[in-house]
């Protein structure tokens, strides 16, 4: 028997997201926890009083690295071996496991599941996931392309499948989730054949405040130019991407008001932006042999027609046509091609709570 009620914890990098789901995956109730550093004392046993009961929690975890490749019961033992060497994501790592310790606390006799975004992505084909670096240096430090956010390219690419009525066993999909972080996964079949993140969540796309793919030879230039690391990882990580493109914390809705009044960064920007998208859809498909299905999710994805027109726009030889009034006046869930694409291309509200819960119910039910 499926647990009745979930407890979703969706640990980010600056916030912890709440939601209880009941049997039928409705939200009872939901609160997002602002924590730049740490978990609030009490905040996450204040959500929990007065919620009812919790039959089951889901955590979702960043990187599993190479060990964790699915859902995982979460005891002492897991919990040690995801708190082990820190991974390249620290900053989500280390939330998730203050909000796994911060739950367990509230709830120690209910069963958690640990949900990891990288474990979508360990379907990925040796040609795939494999860097060109000196086999000594990939055994010792576990070097490859795990990619991310597979919890929300899962069930994106399940979804959008059902929404076009397409068979998910045999669909090629690309997922778009773009958001302040933003990946691409290539889905065939249901199973990541390739992502556009890779060791870290860096590479890639242009990004709120990441660069995305930026030549390792400027890397090692600018370290000779006096840069220091913790400068360089500092700009990497927060100063680069869409805010060093066009300001506004890097953030689309304020670029896109911004390039519409004439700002000529805010529209370089957005260029810059969607031509990045465009080559790495043209890519994605390219690792599946075509294209059916096309799905944009994430806050970006799901709320900036421009982008999304914009990223399609030179896609025409792979069968892609949108719709321009549909796509203009898309709400949440919605089919916005045109009649007679070859390519059935969707706006899917991002769910990652939902795929947490599924995955927590399939080990705890």
């Amino acid at each position: 028997m499926n647990p009745d009620r979930v407890l979703v914890v969706n640990a980010g990098s600056s916030t912890v997201k709440l939601s209880i789901l009941d049997p039928h995956d409705a939200v009872v109730c939901a609160s997002t926890i602002e924590c730049p550093d740490v978990i609030p004392e009490g905040a996450v046993s204040g959500f929990l009083r007065g919620a009812g009961p919790i039959d089951a929690v889901g955590h979702r975890v960043v990187h599993g690295g190479a060990e964790f490749t699915g859902p995982t019961l979460l005891d002492a033992g897991v919990f040690a071996r995801i708190a082990g060497p820190a991974p390249p994501t620290p900053l989500h790592q280390n939330l998730a496991l203050a909000g796994i310790d911060a739950v367990r606390q509230a709830l120690p006799s209910v069963p958690a599941v640990a949900c990891f975004d990288t474990a979508f992505h360990r379907t990925l084909p040796p040609e795939a996931s494999t860097y060109a670096l000196p086999d000594a240096w990939r055994t010792k430090w576990g070097l490859r392309r795990y990619g991310f956010h597979g919890l929300s390219h899962a069930y994106a690419a399940r979804h959008a499948c059902g929404l076009a009525g397409v068979d998910p066993a045999s669909a090629r999909v690309v997922s778009c989730h773009l958001g302040a972080g933003a990946s691409m996964a290539a889905v065939r079949a249901g199973e990541s054949v390739d992502t556009t993140m890779g060791f870290t969540p860096a590479e890639g796309l242009v990004m709120a405040t990441r660069a995305g793919d930026v030549d390792p030879g400027l890397i090692v230039w600018l370290l000779r130019q006096g840069i220091t690391v913790e400068e360089l990882e500092e700009v990497l990580e927060h100063g680069a991407g869409l805010v060093a493109l066009a300001g506004h914390g890097g953030d689309m809705r304020a670029i896109r008001a911004a390039a519409e009044a004439g700002d000529h960064h805010a529209r370089s920007a957005r260029r810059v932006y969607a031509y990045r998208l465009r080559a790495k859809i043209a890519a994605m498909a390219a690792a599946m042999g075509g294209l059916d299905v096309l799905v944009f999710t994430g806050g970006v994805g799901e709320h900036d027609e421009a982008i999304r027109a914009d990223a399609v726009r030179e896609l025409t030889f792979l069968g892609v046509h949108l719709d321009p009034r549909t796509n203009a006046e898309a709400q949440g869930d919605a089919d916005v091609s045109a009649d007679g694409s070859l390519v059935r291309t969707l706006v899917v509200t991002a769910r990652e709570d939902l795929e947490i819960a599924r995955e927590t119910r399939s080990l705890t039910s």
